[in-house]
């Protein structure tokens, strides 16, 4: 494979990675805005699946390809940029693998709750506030790792 292939595959899964995370975190955001139980459970629903389907390959790719590409370049992990990335990229992963358990636990809530005819648990709410706030500073990571990358 050349480097511009990698590239290339490296750029298209940073878009889906990020495209991904703020295209959930918003619509997950303005669902439970809405307090409609039944589209809340949907969206939490529509939310795990967009993880597994576009986060986590993109997840495996974004390491494979930037590791292969710094192997190519005959660049030193050592190098200040590349090792601030990875750092930044396994922080970001630390905060999101709490973050798909917490997604599926408010998925749940919400379906029980929509088979139940009840509102959501105080429970949900609290989760949430966690998965918001673990979300903003793995984002915040990633744009940081884009800007390394970017302008190294």
């Amino acid at each position: 494979m050349t480097y511009l292939t990698l590239t290339y595959w490296h750029i298209i899964s940073a878009f889906l990675l990020f495209g991904t995370g703020l295209g959930s975190a918003f619509y997950k955001w303005m669902a439970d805005r809405t307090g409609n139980v039944q589209h809340i459970a949907i969206t939490n629903k529509h939310v795990v699946i967009a993880d597994y389907v576009f986060t986590t390959p993109t997840i495996i790719l974004q390491p494979l390809t930037g590791l292969w590409m710094v192997y190519m370049a005959q660049i030193p992990l050592t190098t200040p940029w590349v090792t601030l990335s990875l750092s930044l990229y396994i922080f970001a992963g630390l905060c999101w693998l709490p973050v798909v358990y917490l997604q599926i636990k408010m998925q749940k809530m919400a379906e029980q709750a929509v088979t139940n005819a009840t509102e959501l648990p105080d429970k949900y709410w609290r989760y949430t506030r966690i998965w918001f706030g673990l979300g903003v500073p793995a984002f915040m990571a990633m744009m940081f790792v884009v800007f390394l990358m970017v302008f190294k």
